[in-house]
């Protein structure tokens, strides 16, 4: 028998070292994500990290181009191959690959003739031509066939991004769907098709003319092309001129994605539940034949010269004033610098305690400050952003700033200071290791940097070691006095700015009935299921209470050593608009014991954080961080609300700098944007209750703003504790250190009520832009029931969420009417509150009239595909089977359904639901819910701009300023 269970044993040993041994992983001992690494014989990466808090991964398919590759003649074209991406293979998003070709191919050449004529009569007859054709294409196209693939196979966050130097492909997939994701990338990656050229170009056009109104993002453009004269850094941006935009090359997109879209220049990064040995090897069945090239023509430049002087620029926009200023570092090539540069980045402002958090922020001498080393892998740089106080000129904030850093040069600072930074740095990596997206992402920046794992995995080795001299050193090395450069923010006409005329564009087919056998082929495999796992919240956490009128909210966290203390108040300001100024008033102010600077300091070399804040309904006061210090971080906040001196002079200031900030915000499109709303939604009523005339702020006293802190500890509330210790411990910890006494007053949140329209509206709010902001919203007022969730989420699925519903197709896809369209039912969050109809469209003013109409045919004549119904359904089944409810979100679960007056997780009943649901639900949905509406209007933009018998057709009009928007 001993021999029978010896050999048992021996062949299980063997089975193991077989199964280890069938890839030759690279790894690093101490690593705390214990990652894998396998390179393919074609070089494509395989990066994995096991995590197996839900039944998910988190893939990164990392290509190592961006801007910086792009031809000098035609740039933005990485981030235009990127959306190009999306459009299918030889075998998905065309229902006949071979038919499609030829017409694909006289696009492809019309093009090429379009971007070397100049005569505007000539190019509007040729791109009539590639108009035509396309929509013939069209006919065969399938649109968003990969949005839908990835729909069927239940994965989320379906999306890419471009910068300088990477294009990166994002998913999170179920566990059970990694077959069918290998398959459909590897078909995406080694056999993609261009189509939709034009409709996607004009997507594109939109996203440029959005940018135009970014002033941050011009401002920064304007530094690099000092710091990096001779780089692309500084020579071209991801999206790319309009010059270029206007005249594209499908041949030299093709070109650039045979030379970089190649298996030795990618890597796959994926953090999540599976098996590594299964992984890979399923990569390569799909990936193992794609050929790579040996010869990629990677970028090649000048080095840069030092900069001797500084150098000034100024740059124009609506958004209020600043001062960015600019340094060139070493790139992320040069590890221990890039570090050390971290390091010097946290020192000088950290956001808390750092040299400006302290002299300009704490010290009241400034608007708000920023600052920030920003590594690629050619430089870097280190870049302030400053907001002047009122009455500062930009000249005196620039030189502000530029104490603080000479602060740093100097060592003008604690030495502890370093340690702190090195606390909180180890404590944001705790926290990256939670979340399957930020584990990836390190993956991707490994990759990218051209790092080995093994400096990126073993750094904090490196970083503890890190000395104030070396941060010292760093400064004077590379944040000199004369080589920087500052770029003065003005407000004022952006004379460089031109207009992209929108060409004309007839709508492609849509063809959302059609399918393609491999979209069939792959709907049709049946997977090893993953069952649902719903919250029992019986199970995951307890309540008790820890003294009369506050209850305690229990959840242990499994994960690491950082703790989340919090006590939740229900006031805020819908009760009494002075809160949210009392708690900003606190970060300035000191304790008998403790000075502001002191509270500061403390809390950063804890490695914690102050939580104070108040919202429209709930105030919160607590800390997170590392657990060994949270009761020592609890005490200070404590102290600090319940002890707190005030300053007339510090509030005075404060109250000046509030009343800039408020006018500030007025200058900014999406600040104005989501004051309309605000307006729309619960009317001027709520508007003037819910904010302070300036006068209100002028009488404000300390008395006044820190006796309303004060009296919340008056109140009732909740504890909510997640954090390592087990419950007996965790309320021994609020025991010690939470101070209550006396009966509680009870608290009940107050719900403002949602506005009812029952005529057609308009409210037009101004922002002098190319493009308008458009909202149109309706409330019937009926309250929350648990039992139209199941249709109301499919409903939303299948019309207005994401790239594969009707919205995404019909106003972007097929029409080019939107860069941003939604349109969805809103489900109360709490039980006295509404259901709400709302839709979005950001585009140009003169698609305005097109692009509503387009947008109100479909709302209330809602196109009717049952394959896209079947996409939908599934989707959402997939999901609820994958998606696991943990952490600390198990206790921001519980309490959003007590909002609802419910205790079970709702999934249950729509997972249940879901299943029997037909196209015909959807129909019935739809002609209950959104049919016929009555709608209020918004429209944020130059309606000097708009077509006014339009917008006059649409409804009463009300014009309003942004006075009545605002509040003040």
């Amino acid at each position: 028998m001993k021999r029978i269970i010896s050999a048992t044993l021996v062949a299980l040993t063997l089975l193991m070292t077989v199964s280890c041994a069938k890839y030759r992983y690279e790894t690093v001992k101490g690593d705390p994500m214990n990652t894998r690494i396998y390179t393919m014989d074609n070089g494509l990466k395989i990066y994995m990290t096991v995590n197996k808090e839900e039944p998910r991964l988190q893939t990164y398919i990392a290509v190592k181009v961006g801007s910086k590759n792009d031809p000098h003649e035609t740039t933005g074209l990485s981030h235009y191959l990127e959306h190009l991406m999306f459009k299918g293979t030889e075998h998905f998003g065309t229902s006949d690959y071979e038919a499609e070709k030829p017409l694909l191919d006289s696009i492809r050449t019309l093009f090429e003739v379009y971007r070397t004529k100049t005569d505007p009569a000539e190019r509007v007859a040729i791109y009539h031509q590639i108009d035509s054709i396309s929509y013939e294409a069209s006919k065969i196209a399938i649109p968003n066939e990969y949005d839908k693939l990835m729909a069927v196979i239940g994965a989320k966050g379906t999306n890419a991004f471009t910068s300088s130097d990477m294009t990166v492909y994002t998913e999170d997939i179920p566990s059970n769907q990694i077959d069918n994701w290998a398959r459909i990338q590897a078909d995406r990656f080694i056999h993609p098709v261009i189509r939709g050229f034009h409709t996607e170009l004009e997507t594109v056009y939109e996203e440029k003319n959005m940018s135009l109104t970014e002033d941050d993002s011009k401002a920064m453009e304007a530094i690099d092309s000092v710091l990096f004269p001779h780089h692309p850094y500084g020579l071209q941006t991801t999206l790319g001129t309009q010059e270029h935009l206007k005249n594209p090359s499908i041949i030299n997109i093709e070109n650039h994605r045979n030379n970089f879209y190649v298996p030795n220049n990618i890597a796959i990064c994926v953090s999540g539940d599976f098996d590594p040995d299964e992984f890979v090897a399923t990569v390569e069945k799909y990936f193992g034949d794609w050929k790579p090239n040996p010869d990629i023509k990677m970028l090649e430049y000048e080095n840069e010269q030092p900069i001797t002087a500084p150098v000034e620029k100024t740059v124009y926009g609506f958004d209020a004033e600043f001062v960015m200023i600019g340094w060139r570092t070493p790139g992320a090539s040069d590890i221990l610098r890039s570090e050390v540069g971290d390091i010097a980045s946290s020192v000088l402002c950290n956001g808390y305690a750092g040299l400006a958090d302290i002299d300009l922020i704490q010290g009241q001498k400034i608007g708000s400050f920023e600052a920030f080393l920003y590594t690629r892998p050619d430089y870097g740089e280190m870049m302030l952003i400053g907001f002047p106080r009122h009455g500062q000129t930009l000249e005196q904030t620039r030189d502000l700033m530029l104490e603080e850093v000479a602060k740093l040069r100097s060592g003008d600072f604690d030495d502890s200071l370093i340690q702190s930074t090195i606390n909180n740095i180890k404590r944001s990596k705790m926290r990256q290791l939670e979340s399957n997206s930020q584990r990836a992402m390190a993956y991707v920046n490994s990759f990218i940097n051209g790092h080995d794992w093994k400096d990126d995995a073993l750094d904090m080795e490196r970083i503890s070691r890190i000395s104030k001299q070396q941060v010292v050193d760093w400064a004077n090395d590379y944040l000199s006095a004369d080589s920087y450069v500052v770029a003065y923010k003005r407000i004022g006409t952006d004379k460089s700015i031109r207009k992209i005329a929108a060409p004309a564009i007839t709508p492609i087919e849509t063809n959302r009935d059609r399918r393609s056998a491999f979209l069939e082929e792959i709907s049709g495999i049946e997977v090893a299921p993953i069952e649902p796992v719903f919250v029992d919240f019986s199970r995951e956490m307890s309540v008790g209470s820890v003294a009369d009128g506050v209850r305690m909210l229990y959840k242990k966290n499994e994960l690491n050593d950082i703790t989340r203390l919090s006590y939740g108040f229900n006031i805020g300001m819908n009760n009494d608009p002075r809160i949210s100024l009392a708690f900003q008033y606190l970060d300035y102010l000191g304790t008998p014991t403790r000075s502001a600077e002191q509270i500061k300091k403390e809390m950063y070399a804890l490695a914690c954080s102050p939580m104070l804040s108040a919202g429209y309904t709930q105030a919160f006061i607590g800390a997170y961080g590392l657990d060994e210090n949270i009761g020592k971080a609890i005490d200070i906040v404590e102290d600090l609300v319940l002890n707190a001196r005030g300053d007339e002079n510090i509030l005075e200031a404060l109250k000046a700098d509030i009343k800039k900030d408020r006018a500030d915000a007025k200058l900014n499109q999406r600040a104005c944007f989501s004051a309309l709303q605000n307006y729309i939604f619960y009317g001027p009523d709520f508007v003037r209750e819910t904010t302070l005339t300036d006068g209100q702020i002028d009488s404000l006293t300390s008395d006044d703003l820190l006796g309303l802190v004060r009296s919340l500890y008056t109140k009732q509330h909740d504890v909510l504790y997640y954090g390592p210790s087990d419950e007996e411990a965790a309320k021994a910890i609020v025991a010690e250190h939470h101070k209550v006494s006396g009966p509680l007053e009870p608290l009940q949140k107050k719900i403002p009520a949602k506005m009812k329209y029952d005529q057609s509206e308009v409210f037009l709010a101004p922002y002098n832009a190319n493009q308008f902001y458009y909202i149109q919203y309706s409330n019937r007022g009926e309250t929350f029931d648990v039992a139209n969730d199941a249709d109301l989420l499919m409903y939303n699925n299948y019309f207005g969420s994401g790239m594969n519903a009707i919205v995404f197709q019909e106003m972007r896809e097929a029409r080019g009417l939107a860069y941003s369209a939604r349109a969805f039912m809103n489900t109360p969050a709490l039980k006295e509150d509404c259901y709400t109809f709302y839709a979005f469209i950001a585009s140009q003013n003169e698609k305005l009239k097109e692009a509503v109409e387009a947008f109100d045919d479909i709302i209330n004549n809602m196109p009717e595909s049952e394959a896209a119904f079947q996409v939908a359904k599934t989707s959402i089944l997939s999901n609820i089977r994958t998606s696991r409810t943990t952490g600390a979100s198990v206790l921001n679960e519980y309490l959003n359904l007590e909002d609802l007056g419910l205790t079970e997780d709702r999934d249950k009943a729509v997972f249940e639901k879901v299943q029997g649901m037909t196209l015909a639900d959807v129909k019935a949905t739809q002609e209950k819910w959104v049919k016929g509406r009555t709608y209020a209007y918004g429209l944020l933009g130059n309606s000097a701009g708009y077509d006014t018998e339009f917008v006059n057709s649409l409804g009463k009009v009300t014009p309003l300023t942004l006075t009545d928007i605002f509040g003040y």
